[in-house]
């Protein structure tokens, strides 16, 4: 049985999470809704303050996509 990979991966590293968006749909919902600076991505994860993350992940969960 084939499983679908979550749309957007969550790496809590102390102050920050890392969100790595997994697929197409969370590429795109990033562009639409997300005003990242340069300095905030590291590879294909971008970096998110604690205090956000709640709201972030609200947000996305609220347009169907998956976090792990």
């Amino acid at each position: 049985m084939e499983t679908n990979p979550a749309d957007f991966i969550f790496a809590h590293h102390g102050s920050i999470i890392m969100v790595t968006p997994n697929t197409d749909a969370a590429t795109e919902w990033v562009d639409e809704h997300l005003s990242l600076e340069d300095w905030q991505w590291m590879g294909a994860a971008f970096a998110v303050e604690h205090r956000y993350a709640g709201d972030l992940a609200d947000g996305i969960r609220a347009d169907g996509l998956v976090i792990s």
